[in-house]
């Protein structure tokens, strides 16, 4: 929709803007939130693979006849806690983590090739499609948004202890393993409600752009996860008011405001790149 077609109105008018801009919102909140612990712990690659392998879960559930997010939430949702049972060792191979991201984008085409009138779905899958949140799906968004800052309200405090002091917390009989397995669980329901908004090949900007600019600008924990929200709910509305005045893909505004912001904030602070710190 063009500038020139709404003269005289306001995008609030609108149900479909103002879903959207709950729904980014809520999204955006828990996306910074958990992002700033994925980026903390160094595990950036594998919350892109769960977003990958949660294609698969959103062909296959569309495949059977069931809503995408509930196929996409469940794949990688087991993904998340197999990596996790696995152990941090193996989780963070590069080349294992990257075969199984393509084995599972495979198993997506092999689902679509059987349900063809599911791609234009698909397409939303993988690029987003903000603009499009329903009623209901605001439900589902704010019901699994609860569900992932509770668990991650209950599991933050040894989270952070295994991240910021991995070996001593072991020392300390911290179940260092669980609690990577419960926050890579978390990580998994994140992912797939950040691919509501941006889809699933853009899943970093909100779970990794705003989280890692919060950790150059924030040197404190607190701050910066308060922080990373602000900034993730910042540039999801930012490129959502952009989309609605340039007809561009709201997704590609805010995967290039996240890139933006991350790099400004590198350039301006000239602080070391954020991640696990010894």
């Amino acid at each position: 929709m063009s500038m020139s077609t709404t003269t005289g109105t306001t995008m609030l008018t609108y149900e479909f803007m103002q879903n959207a801009f709950i729904a980014t919102a809520m999204v955006a909140v828990v996306a910074g939130l958990v992002g700033y612990f994925l980026v903390l712990r160094g595990q950036t690659f594998a919350g892109h693979a769960l977003s990958h392998i949660g294609f698969a879960g959103a062909t296959g559930a569309g495949l059977i006849g069931l809503a995408p997010i509930w196929g996409l939430a469940g794949f990688a949702l087991a993904a998340g806690i197999g990596m996790g049972l696995i152990g941090e060792r193996l989780a963070r191979r590069d080349v294992a983590i990257g075969v199984v991201l393509a084995f599972a984008l495979g198993l997506g085409l092999l689902f679509l090739h059987y349900y063809t009138s599911f791609a234009t779905q698909a397409a939303a899958i993988l690029f987003g499609s903000v603009l499009a949140v329903s009623r209901p799906m605001l439900v589902t968004l704010a019901l699994l948004g609860a569900a992932t800052l509770v668990a991650l309200a209950i599991v933050m405090r040894p989270l952070i202890f295994a991240t910021l002091q991995p070996e001593l917390a072991e020392a300390k009989g911290v179940p260092t393993r669980l609690v990577s397995t419960i926050f890579l669980a978390i990580v998994a329901i994140a992912v797939a409600e950040s691919a509501q908004i941006v889809g699933v090949l853009l899943v970093f900007a909100l779970m990794v752009g705003p989280p890692a600019a919060a950790q150059i600008v924030a040197r404190r924990l607190g701050s910066g996860l308060a922080l990373a929200a602000i900034f993730a709910v910042a540039v999801a509305w930012l490129g959502i008011v952009i989309a609605y005045y340039t007809d561009w893909p709201a997704s590609f505004c805010i995967a290039t405001l996240s890139a933006a912001l991350f790099f400004g904030c590198a350039v301006l602070f000239k602080q070391q790149e954020p991640g696990r710190r010894s």
